[in-house]
């Protein structure tokens, strides 16, 4: 990995593009989360390409190379999301998962209505940690926050969870 890395850092765009694709579906998942719309994450992820591929000599560690992508991503949705004045909506892996068994419309809708309680950063911090698997250190670093904020921010967003699950009588 760290090979490809040095080769793309020295122009070699095969490589760029072989280590771009390795975390291409992380990309385009966490840039859902933000933008909640399909054609707008491939716009993300297309953006985030360019703007890495353009800026790969800059990466200073390059173990840190999917932080730093993600940073990219992070900051090309919410550029985005400012540009069109959009709303951050449900994340895909509750899209996919709501309803699909049961087929219970109305909770889906309840289920949709309690994700929207959160902002774009808890949604962003919940889907890091419980669907990217990422450790409270990995979610400060591309965050960009204190260690502490994350975790509080983190309970604090799932607080408001069970608060509202309670209050639907989902539980």
């Amino acid at each position: 990995m760290l090979e490809l890395i040095t080769r793309a850092q020295e122009g070699d765009d095969e490589a760029f593009l072989e280590l771009f694709q390795t975390y291409e579906n992380d990309l385009y998942r966490m840039a859902y989360v933000y933008v909640k719309n399909q054609e707008d994450a491939l716009d993300v992820v297309q953006e985030t390409a360019y703007k890495a591929f353009k800026n790969i000599g800059t990466l200073r560690e390059p173990r840190y190379l999917k932080t730093w992508l993600l940073k990219i991503a992070i900051s090309c949705a919410t550029d985005l999301l400012r540009k069109n004045k959009k709303v951050v909506h449900l994340n895909p892996d509750y899209a996919e998962w709501v309803g699909k068994e049961s087929g219970d419309v109305p909770l889906t809708i309840t289920i949709q209505q309690i994700l929207e309680t959160l902002d774009e950063h808890e949604k962003s911090i919940v889907f890091m940690k419980y669907y990217q698997d990422y450790t409270f250190k990995e979610i400060a670093d591309v965050k960009e926050m204190p260690l502490g904020s994350v975790k509080t921010m983190l309970y604090r967003a799932l607080e408001k969870l069970r608060v509202q699950v309670k209050g639907a009588d989902l539980i």
